[in-house]
């Protein structure tokens, strides 16, 4: 065995040791040269240390050698021994983040569905892939977190994403392919320079190696120094967070106009992130602290793909854009079945004190309900909802579950805020 397949071989067998013992490991399989190697060093590795190992390959139906793909792993899975799993994805191309981006946000999504928590799921992104992510983000503007790139480990919906092969070049996965024998498929839209990766791949990077030989491993340098001053602008907010409300959700505004402005813009994009929330492009970010500035004490909303942040009662809300009931939705409820609503399950029950059937009927809030609250008498359900705090937003979001002409409960599909005289929240 050579040096180098030497050491591509360690990579894999100490990737293999970090994993949690016993749970399984996934290769992301695509066909291509990198996946056909990555599977092919994990089946011998897997071999000499027993770990269940399963291949996924994703079918996007983009191309007409899509189902060439599918044969080519089928083959490779049965001569390794490994079980294949084979996962559609349906990528709309005319979505906002274009055909490339699509394709890749709907292959992340069908791995996440199938790998199990616990269990570990590996990419064969090599060097030179990094150098391409590094360029593409400078080129976008991208700050630390854009050009820290493809990190070498991150979470996935309670698995493990690796790149284990993430500091070893292409050329040195060819040379091994090619000494183990290996064959794989190509992309036949890899040869084609329309798409920005692919345009970096064959024209620009060339042109930087001739003139700096070094160009992948500087880069890929660059990108590690990017998400090691990432994680530290991350223990800054985090700290920032604990010490003005620990809530990522809810921030002052008199502690966010104490803080600099790169602090600021950091703290809320750090509070966006704890929720798991998008970033918002960087105008709209700027446009936010504009109005924080100039309008403390108005309400302020500026809202972005797929979430929000909204001013109320001094405290800076991120929050994911509320959802409200359907005009005319209702639906019977004996306060103890499970329930759909279109907001998600009812979770708590209701039931009577007397323990007679309840037969309820749930509906959206309309305005001028009353609650009969025991010891308080006729409550306006307007006002209890300003006693309650509840912010705007979140009132068209409420469920009153009505008693024949009577309301005796409010609140969201996940919990009731309160019931009436006569009733209580089952447990």
């Amino acid at each position: 065995m050579s040096p180098a397949s030497s050491s591509l071989q360690a990579v894999i067998d100490d990737a293999l040791a970090a994993t949690p013992p016993g749970r399984a490991v996934w290769v992301a399989l695509s066909g291509g040269l990198d996946s056909c190697l990555l599977l092919t060093l994990a089946a011998d590795a897997c071999r000499r240390h027993p770990r269940p190992l399963r291949a996924l390959h994703v079918h996007h139906g983009l191309q007409a050698a899509a189902d060439d793909f599918e044969v080519h792993c089928r083959r490779l899975c049965s001569r390794l021994g490994v079980p294949l799993f084979v996962a559609r994805a349906v990528v709309d191309a005319a979505a906002g983040r274009g055909l490339e981006g699509e394709a890749r946000a709907a292959r992340y999504a069908a791995l996440a569905r199938r790998v199990g928590s616990g269990e570990s799921l590996w990419l064969a992104q090599h060097r030179d892939d990094q150098a391409e992510t590094f360029l593409l983000a400078a080129l976008r503007g991208a700050g630390p977190r854009g050009l820290a790139a493809m990190p070498r480990e991150r979470g996935l919906a309670g698995a493990r994403l690796a790149r284990p092969l993430l500091a070893h070049s292409r050329a040195e996965l060819a040379a091994e392919a090619a000494r183990r024998g290996l064959a794989w498929v190509e992309d036949p839209t890899n040869a084609e320079t329309v798409q920005e990766r692919n345009y970096l791949r064959h024209r620009v990077l060339p042109t930087l190696a001739h003139r700096w030989p070094h160009v992948g491993d500087a880069l890929t340098r660059s990108a590690r120094l990017s998400g090691e001053a990432d994680d530290l602008l991350e223990e800054f907010a985090a700290e920032d967070l604990a010490r003005l409300s620990g809530d990522p959700g809810r921030l002052p505004v008199a502690g966010l106009g104490a803080l600099s402005p790169p602090r600021r813009r950091l703290l809320i994009r750090h509070g966006l992130d704890r929720q798991g929330l998008p970033r918002p492009p960087a105008a709209r970010l700027a446009a936010l602290l504009e109005q924080l500035e100039a309008r403390r004490d108005a309400e302020v909303r500026v809202a972005w793909a797929g979430a929000e942040a909204r001013v109320w009662r001094g405290a800076l809300y991120l929050l994911a854009p509320p959802r409200a009931l359907p005009d005319g939705w209702a639906a019977d409820w004996d306060g103890r079945a499970p329930l759909e609503t279109p907001l998600g399950p009812v979770a708590v029950g209701l039931e009577r004190d007397d323990g007679a059937p309840a037969r309820l009927r749930l509906a959206p809030r309309q305005g001028g309900e009353r609650l009969r609250l025991a010891g308080r008498g006729g409550r306006d359900l307007k006002r209890l909802l300003q006693e309650w705090a509840l912010p705007p937003w979140e009132r068209a979001g409420l469920v009153v579950a009505w008693h024949r002409d009577r309301p005796v409960a409010v609140g969201r599909p996940s919990g009731w805020l309160a019931c009436a005289e006569g009733w209580r929240i089952r447990r």
